[in-house]
């Protein structure tokens, strides 16, 4: 790992650390971003992160069960992994998806604190609503990522056709 990378991946372990991940997921997860080839064993990966193979292992399976990372197929005994294609998409329709017990269960509180106590009610009414709101409009939120990059896309390729050739 050269000294640009390493500054990357650093950077990445410290944000991913700051959103509540650990600083080893965040930086795993940049390394797998820029590393060549773009997949790696758990020994490669061990060793470029200076992190033992079983912390490697550990984040790479809670990755892998998030659909950031996915396992490789390769010869041999070794797991490789890569940079799951979409990953963050599938990471937010999943835990918008999550959401629901937890607004079932402040529903169940509504139910049982009555008018006699204003002030809880008004924050499990304000809680249930955040999440009701986050849920539905994280899916929103997925929808229009993949609009997005749909449009992009169709922009790039209409770009490419109408370049003039270099003849």
């Amino acid at each position: 790992m050269d000294a640009l990378d390493k500054e990357f991946v650093d950077r990445m372990g410290l944000a991913l650390e700051r959103l509540g991940g650990t600083r080893t997921m965040g930086r795993l997860w940049a390394w797998l971003m820029v590393c060549d080839p773009p997949h790696q064993s758990l020994t490669d990966l061990a060793a470029a992160l200076g992190v033992s193979k079983t912390a490697v292992s550990t984040v790479a399976r809670y990755l892998e069960a998030g659909a950031i990372l996915e396992r490789v197929p390769v010869a041999g005994r070794q797991h490789h992994y890569r940079v799951a294609a979409g990953g963050w998409e599938q990471l937010l329709a999943d835990r918008t998806a999550r959401m629901q017990p937890l607004i079932e269960a402040l529903e169940t509180g509504l139910s049982v604190v009555g008018a006699d106590r204003p002030e809880q009610r008004a924050l499990l009414e304000e809680t249930r609503d955040f999440y009701a709101f986050t849920a539905r409009d994280g899916a929103n939120v997925v929808e229009r990522w993949k609009q997005y990059r749909y449009e992009q896309a169709q922009h790039m390729e209409s770009r490419e056709h109408h370049q003039p050739s270099k003849d």
